[in-house]
């Protein structure tokens, strides 16, 4: 159950940061008004609120292993929202990403 409820969180904080960080980037970028920037700066909150709820106790372990997690989620997002299509560099990067985050998460842990 904790391995489940931790991925959960991984994949609830990476679509608040991410969208938020788009809002933001749509708000001010793409000319769309402060409303979508107010929209990002409450999805970026929430990240930061999501983050704190990881098993794990050490800040610097979850913020490491996020940080795999947003490579491989604006990656998706890309693909999703904005028709990004990723070539195997892209793909080749996202999965060592996701090695570290399983070793830096799940691996192993000495007494």
């Amino acid at each position: 159950m904790t391995l489940t409820r931790s991925i959960a969180l991984f994949v609830l904080a990476a679509l608040f940061e991410i969208g938020g960080a788009w809002l933001i980037w749509q708000g001010i970028r793409e000319h769309k008004g402060w409303i979508w920037v107010g929209g990002g700066v409450i999805a970026l909150g929430l990240y930061g609120l999501v983050a704190t709820l990881q098993p794990d106790a050490n800040f610097g372990r979850i913020l490491a292993a996020y940080g795999g997690v947003f490579v491989i989620g604006s990656l998706a997002w890309a693909m999703a929202v904005d028709g990004f299509r990723p070539d195997r560099w892209d793909v080749v990067g996202a999965l060592i990403c996701l090695g570290g985050v399983g070793l830096i998460m799940y691996g192993p842990r000495g007494a």
